[in-house]
């Protein structure tokens, strides 16, 4: 547990990088956006302030120079220099002045209290999940596969270029990280994960931000913030909670952009200008805006990939003819600053961004020649015809991961993509090609938004983990839901959007919350309250942490015995370097975080990693690490097989003592030298 001297520093250091990325993302988003006001300002200010905490952590993790004091000083120099030096709003050109502020008054309207407390009922429902891991620590598999290894690896080398070698399934030391990089911020502050069970928190509360900016150009933000809540409820994100898994984090991401989008080009949600219309800045910059939100999402998931192409090819398609050009260059730079990080990184190691993708048409493509491992890898697609895995696996999985009533939920989802996407389709030609008759521009951008949820569940459709496991039984499919979760959140947050259901949702309903004082008087009571709130934050905080760092995997029931056993040993465990064979080893780390751990495997070609071939590979790797301990075991207890890896044996043959003996594992002690004899 953390002094209270030390926890205060670590607060500290928090506050100074949240801070000063919010002033740069605020100053940077008034000059981006200047008729932007409330919740979508916000929200973009907030995608702003985000990437100016990745793009420092990746610009010194290049080099290994990601440490604390050199993090905060980059991160403070950008945001003061972006407040100080970019012009403000009432300092720009024509069109870039901010409209003059009115003061409202009234009640709050009946739909909006609906929304709000639908979104309340949401949020509680998860940090109940939030709750539950503060007394256990991260237990979810992905969370300590490789999620937790990676934010604990950045945090303790500096470093975020070099892969980070972990269990040889899936190439997943390839996988994008911008998510990762807040948590190993947060270790960066305390020298723990003390912030790690709570980020998911913070970023389910920006998706339902994010769904009230999606309706609200349309006048049904209430609607879509509660059928947006519902979505985000199904039990195929309850695992999001407490965790660091990064579905939710790409969710926020792709839908920030989208909303951005809609509220960019209404005339009543954000800018009134009009889709690339020259006058011009502020079109263009709404491009910059959409594509650096949509980056940051493909920078977080691979899955995020497509639905982050086809917004960025969306836009430029209904582009004015002769700007088409200019809205996707400036689209995609911005996406790719906001992702393309981690597939140059790729690049880089592999000579692919995709090193997934071995053939391209009839062109081989350079990347690791080995199987992906881990579950047999199958698609939903590969099964649609399937009756017999419909009936044992897909129905009942549909049943448990998005309710009872999810026919009702696929099929509204379903209807929200595709009623908007619908303009789009019936817009009429004439002979001067496109014509916008009857078609404002938000009617084109909010297609646009269906055509990304679907590419979406299109993603899910064909991804080979989507039913993965042995052949005829995808045991992967219910917790292959959550790459769905995106298409359904954001079908449910567009269907109160569609013309003939608008008239009905909007009636009583108004986007801007009614005041009984002005806004500059509402802005001072907001920073009072927010102040307040910090405060009691804070003090909550320091019981909190010594309760869950004396908790944090004290008693582990989350894995096999044997490695349950482990996990509690590690505990207490510090500055040793341990190797081991599970597939699971982020409470290996240690609650300090400062054990070295390693999977124990070779480097091949083109960024590849494979597991010893034998016990004289196995032992030479011990030997080439200096490994204090090594942690011998299989995944799971499988009937049939031997209780303990031969790993085990080999290791105990070499002169490992013995510390915990469990099946399947075992816990040994290495000495200076081992026995070579050991593999004769």
């Amino acid at each position: 547990m953390l002094d209270l001297g030390r926890y205060l520093l670590g607060v500290l250091e928090l506050l100074l990088l949240g801070g000063f990325a919010w002033l740069g993302g605020a100053a940077a988003r008034s000059w981006l956006l200047p008729r932007f006001e409330g919740a979508p300002a916000h929200l973009a200010s907030a995608v702003i302030a985000l990437a100016l905490l990745i793009w420092p952590a990746e610009l010194l993790g290049s080099f290994g120079w990601w440490k604390p004091l050199a993090y905060v000083l980059l991160v403070a120099g950008v945001g003061l220099g972006l407040w100080r030096f970019l012009p403000r709003a009432s300092e720009g050109e024509g069109g870039r002045s901010r409209p003059p502020r009115q003061a409202r008054v009234g009640a709050t309207p009946l739909p909006t209290l609906v929304g709000l407390l639908v979104a309340a009922v949401a949020a509680l429902h998860f940090a109940a999940g939030v709750k539950t891991r503060f007394s256990t620590g991260m237990t979810g598999f992905d969370s300590t596969w490789y999620h937790g290894p990676f934010a604990a690896g950045f945090f303790q080398s500096g470093d975020t270029w070099d892969l980070h070698f972990i269990a040889p399934q899936f190439l997943a030391w390839f996988y994008p990280a911008n998510g990762e990089i807040f948590h190993a911020a947060g270790m960066l502050a305390f020298g723990r994960d003390l912030t790690s069970p709570l980020l998911n928190l913070g970023w389910f509360a920006g998706c339902l931000a994010a769904c009230w900016c999606i309706g609200r150009p349309f006048r049904v933000a209430p609607w879509s913030l509660a059928l947006g809540a519902i979505a985000l409820s199904v039990p195929a994100l309850a695992d999001q909670a407490g965790e660091a898994r990064n579905d939710i984090v790409g969710i926020f991401f792709l839908l920030a952009a989208v909303a951005i989008a809609l509220n960019a080009w209404s005339g009543n949600g954000g800018t009134e200008e009009k889709l690339g219309e020259e006058g011009g800045a502020a079109g263009v910059d709404a491009y910059l805006m959409v594509g650096l939100a949509a980056g940051l999402a493909a920078g977080t998931k691979l899955n995020f990939l497509l639905p982050a192409a086809v917004l960025v090819l969306g836009l430029a398609f209904v582009a004015p003819r002769g700007l088409k050009g200019r809205a996707f260059s400036v689209t995609a730079l911005a996406a790719l600053a906001g992702g393309g990080y981690w597939y140059l990184r790729n690049l880089a190691h592999s000579g692919n961004p995709l090193p997934w993708i071995h053939h391209l048409g009839p062109i081989d493509l350079p990347a690791p020649e080995q199987a992906l491992g881990g579950r047999e890898a199958h698609s939903v697609l590969g099964y649609l015809g399937d009756g017999g895995v419909w009936s044992d696996w897909f129905l009942p999985g549909l049943h448990r991961g998005l309710w009872l009533l999810w026919p009702p939920l696929l099929l509204a989802a379903l209807a929200g993509l595709l009623l908007a996407i619908a303009p789009l389709l019936l817009r009429r030609r004439d002979g001067n090609g496109p014509h916008r008759t009857g078609i404002v521009p938000s009617a084109e951008v909010l297609a646009v938004a269906g055509a990304v949820g679907l590419a979406s569940a299109l993603a899910w459709l064909v991804a080979p983990t989507s039913a993965s496991g042995p052949d005829g039984m995808p045991r992967g499919f219910e917790s292959g839901l959550r790459y769905l979760a995106p298409a359904l959140v954001l079908g449910l947050a567009l269907l109160p959007t569609a013309p003939w259901i608008r008239v009905w949702s909007s009636f009583g309903a108004d986007n801007t919350p009614k005041l009984n004082h002005t806004r500059g008087s509402g802005a001072r009571r907001g920073l009072i309250v927010a102040a307040a709130v910090l405060l009691m934050a804070i003090a909550v905080g320091y019981p909190m942490q010594r309760h869950y760092l004396e908790s944090r995997y004290e008693d582990p029931t989350f894995t096999a015995p044997g490695l349950n056993a482990a996990f509690a040993w590690a505990r207490d465990v510090s500055d040793a370097r341990i190797a081991t064979t599970s597939t699971r080893q982020y409470p290996l780390f240690g609650t300090d975080l400062s054990n070295h751990v390693q999977y124990l495997g070779t480097e091949q070609s083109h960024g590849g990693f494979k597991s010893p071939a034998d016990c004289r590979q196995y032992l030479q790797l011990l030997e080439e690490g200096s490994y204090d301990y090594v942690i011998a075991t299989r995944d799971r207890v499988e009937a049939g097989k031997a209780p303990f890896p031969l790993s085990a044996e080999w290791t105990e043959a070499a002169g490992g003592k013995v510390l915990l003996r469990k099946p399947p594992t075992v816990v040994f002690e290495l000495p200076e030298a081992l026995r070579p004899s050991a593999c004769r």
